[in-house]
């Protein structure tokens, strides 16, 4: 339970037990955000199996290949989660366009940071695939 409420019902007004699985990942309200991250995912190859435990711990399954993608899901994870934190206390869907200007913002802070650095072409490899999808929606 999160809240010190009388009972155990969520508070975003989804009406179901407000565990952290179901607040983070399988509430009604924050499943379409996840089914956009999942289809981005696939708009850019990337075959992850929707596992709420990839999201929410970073824990990924051992294939070398996901774990060359480890780098491009974890921002839009952290977007995701970031997203729905937002919108915490309101009985509201997180919006897709707050989770891309947010991916947009994490995007533009790497960038400097790697400037910064002089380490631009690992943010460049990183981000050259979501970066078109970012766009095209």
């Amino acid at each position: 339970q999160l809240s010190k409420s009388e009972n155990s019902r969520y508070w975003r007004g989804c009406g179901e037990t407000g565990t952290l699985l179901h607040c983070w990942g399988e509430c009604k309200l924050v499943q379409p955000l996840w089914k956009t991250v999942w289809r981005f995912l696939r708009k850019i190859t990337v075959e992850l199996p929707y596992d709420p435990a990839i999201a929410l711990l970073g824990i990924y399954p051992r294939d070398t290949e996901m774990l060359m993608h480890r780098s491009t899901c974890t921002p839009m994870f952290i977007a995701a989660l970031s997203t729905i934190a937002k919108t915490w206390k309101e009985p509201k869907y997180p919006s897709t366009d707050e989770w891309i200007k947010k991916m947009w913002f994490i995007y533009t802070m790497e960038y400097y940071m790697a400037m910064r650095n002089n380490e631009i072409w690992s943010c460049v490899a990183t981000w050259m695939d979501l970066e078109g999808v970012m766009l095209s929606e």
